[in-house]
């Protein structure tokens, strides 16, 4: 036992740092980022909380409905009926995918692989850049 303050004093310091995240960030919650919808639309497919909690799921069973089963019509909870497309239906109301989209999932952390399959919405400012880009070459 003649190292035992060592090894004492070695525990805190490893309970210190390994806890450190926890204890230093504790109550410090970022805020929800500020969703632009971009859309008069007062309803979505579905709720917002369902949207919220579960939009991937749905997104992910429409794809398996339409490339597999070849479903592409979907009906919502309170009966009405749309089609099952990202860029047709979502897109058409949320049309600007920074200020919608990537706001939440950067919030999130999440990198979702929508886009390695679907054409990305041109944006207004985007579009504007693009025909500058080629009017100047």
């Amino acid at each position: 036992m003649y190292n035992s303050g060592k090894i004492i004093i070695g525990i805190i310091i490893f309970l210190v740092l390994a806890t450190f995240p926890f204890w230093f960030n504790r109550g410090v919650a970022q805020a929800p980022p500020k969703l632009e919808v971009g859309t008069q639309e007062k309803q979505c497919v579905e709720s917002t909380p369902f949207m919220k909690a579960n939009h991937m799921k749905l997104l992910v069973d429409w794809r398996d409905y339409v490339v597999r089963d070849g479903k592409r019509e979907y009906t919502s909870t309170t009966g009405k009926k749309f089609d099952m497309s990202l860029q047709n239906t979502c897109m058409k109301c949320h049309t600007q995918k920074t200020k919608f989209c990537d706001r939440c999932h950067d919030y999130v952390e999440v990198a979702p692989t929508c886009w390695d399959c679907h054409i990305a919405p041109v944006e207004p400012g985007q579009a504007q850049q693009a025909k500058a880009l080629r009017s100047s070459n």
